[in-house]
């Protein structure tokens, strides 16, 4: 007879009634919310009063409570995206809509070996480990040891205790990266540009790279250091914006505030050692070799002196179709 199978960890503290340790969140009459652990004999204090943790341990998730000031809460555990927006902060999280797209565009799946730089609070740390599962690895750096601590702390209280497929590393990844194959690698950093050759050597061939990065000028450096590399196919950059809608009866409209820019996610494939990609045939923009091109409506110009030159540097660079 074949044995149960054990709950993934930290899945005792998602389901059943609430229990000292779990976190509970306490949603006001105006959608605001409060997020705490559960402790024996304590008290959550708000401008409407307490609320007695004991009044909710034993209940069951969805009940209302009623504060010593007469406002009631909905008492739920916090979701993930919920719980990374109300966690304490070391340096700025990644959002839940990048945290989704980083999941189901590297393909980050139950067992992956995954390197992750740049911790920062353990909001992405949380997201990645609960893609891997029990039975795979996360294997975080983080340069600051302040910022690892406090990553550390959110990573146990979500999970309700040290994840057994997490590994936290404080140091810079070119000099402290361990030579254990990864993968898929994820980098939230100033500069990932400069991690590239490091990560190539432990990403299997066929794993993915993807790169989360703020600004345009550290999109094109990082693209191009993915091109220049030679280890990997083309990247593809992307942006997420998430727009909420309101939504009441026939009043149906956009929301007037949306989570906007946060940032630019770059995804790359590690491609076999020994491998060269044939040059890219796809025509570059007007510009993007720095000369001066042809504008076919601009008065007095050699139109076939200036078609003529410009062939000639696409055929240099092997672009041409």
């Amino acid at each position: 007879m074949s044995e149960t199978p054990s709950a993934p960890h930290g899945a005792e503290h998602r389901r059943g009634p609430f229990k000292p340790g779990d976190l509970v969140q306490l949603t006001d009459t105006k959608g605001r919310h409060h997020t705490f652990p559960l402790q024996p004999g304590r008290q959550f204090h708000t401008h409407k009063g307490s609320v007695d943790h004991d009044a909710l341990i034993g209940a069951v998730e969805g009940v209302l409570v009623r504060s010593s000031g007469g406002m009631d809460y909905l008492a739920l555990r916090p979701l993930l995206a919920d719980y990374v927006l109300s966690m304490p902060r070391g340096a700025a999280v990644v959002y839940p809509k990048d945290a989704a797209q980083i999941v189901s565009m590297a393909d980050i799946y139950p067992g992956a070996r995954v390197l992750e730089a740049g911790v920062g609070s353990g909001a992405l740390t949380c997201t990645l480990l609960r893609a891997v599962g029990d039975s795979g690895a996360v294997y975080s750096y983080e340069r600051r040891e302040d910022f690892a601590m406090i990553a550390a702390k959110n990573v146990r209280t979500f999970f309700g205790g040290e994840h057994p497929a997490w590994t936290l590393c404080v140091g810079d990844l070119v000099s402290a990266i361990r030579p254990q194959e990864v993968d898929r690698v994820v980098l939230d950093m100033l500069a990932p540009w400069e991690c590239i050759d490091s990560v190539a050597k432990v990403l299997v061939p066929g794993g993915a790279l993807i790169c989360y990065v703020a600004t345009t000028t550290q999109l094109s450096r990082t693209v191009e250091t993915l091109r220049d590399h030679g280890r990997f196919a083309e990247p593809a950059a992307t942006e997420t914006l998430l727009r909420t809608w309101h939504v009441e009866g026939l009043a149906v409209r956009p929301d007037h505030r949306m989570v906007g820019h946060t940032g630019f996610l770059v995804t790359a494939r590690r491609i076999a050692d020994g491998v060269d990609l044939p040059p890219r045939r796809r025509r570059p923009a007007k510009g993007a070799d720095g000369e001066d091109t042809w504008a076919p409506d601009a008065p007095g110009d050699d139109r076939e002196a200036q078609s003529a030159a410009r062939e000639a540097r696409l055929a240099r660079r092997g672009e041409l179709p």
